[in-house]
């Protein structure tokens, strides 16, 4: 365990979900006991995710499955932070999403006159004729929207290609610089603390991936501990300068309660 500077007492904790709380089908060592013990020091949470690959609802539903104890609304995905994006800019969005995703949008399946393109982690839709359509939207004006844009992401296969390099082809294609919606956007971060503090030195970040969840974070104020799960690849910590860096959830839930205990 390392620690890179000191902060506050931690009264809340944001937490990633693929990688960090499980990955794939199988929690990350002790998480769903560790998530426990958290909740009994007194540490308010919220479980915030890039994830696109599944609704709101199935993911819950899938956390549920793996034994941890949550409440939907504790859930805040940047597939939500996109809808309300969407909405509150009456994008009319050609839609890049897995089809396990569409129930957040179905409102928006079947438009015609598209002024917006949104993308998300869709892999069956990275082709040609669906790429160069979403093209086509952004020359004739649309807004290019990502959801994230992350590089890579692991599951129980290893290493895969995320969202992220397909939004860039499109930025390069068009010119359009891409409006990203899900973490680092600072935006992102103040909305999953909405209701929790008011304060970001008093929230953490527990995360895998060294810039979405570290450095995002830290650039909004607030603490940041890097696990190495997930899609964490040796060296990450170099990168970025996080307030600690650990073995996995478990021990990123010791580092918070030992660090609040000698507060």
């Amino acid at each position: 365990m390392s620690a890179a500077k000191n902060f506050g007492k931690i009264k809340v904790a944001l937490i990633d979900l693929s990688g960090t709380l499980h990955i794939g089908n199988h929690v990350t060592t002790g998480a769903p006991e560790a998530l426990a013990r958290l909740r009994q020091a007194g540490v308010k949470v919220r479980f915030v995710t890039n994830t696109t690959k599944e609704s709101s609802g199935k993911l819950y539903q899938r956390l549920i499955d793996l034994g941890f104890e949550i409440d939907r609304n504790e859930i805040f995905s940047s597939l939500i932070a996109a809808r309300e994006y969407v909405r509150n800019h009456r994008y009319r969005p050609y839609l890049l999403v897995h089809d396990d995703a569409m129930e957040d949008f179905h409102e928006y399946q079947g438009l015609q006159n598209h002024n917006a393109v949104l993308v998300g982690l869709a892999p069956d839709k990275f082709v040609y004729s669906k790429l160069n359509e979403a093209f086509q939207v952004i020359l004739n004006g649309g807004q290019l929207v990502a959801i994230h844009k992350g590089r890579y992401f692991r599951d129980d296969k290893g290493l895969s290609l995320g969202s992220g390099p397909f939004v860039a082809a499109l930025e390069y294609a068009t010119g359009v610089t891409a409006e990203v919606v899900g973490k680092p956007n600072k935006r992102f971060f103040a909305q999953a603390l909405e209701g929790l503090t008011d304060d970001a030195k008093e929230a953490v970040m527990i995360g895998d991936d060294i810039m979405d969840d570290i450095q995002g974070a830290l650039d909004f104020g607030m603490g940041a501990i890097l696990v190495r799960t997930g899609k964490y690849l040796a060296g990450d910590e170099l990168k970025s300068h996080p307030t600690a860096h650990v073995a996995n959830f478990n021990a990123a839930v010791d580092f918070i309660v030992e660090h609040n205990y000698l507060k």
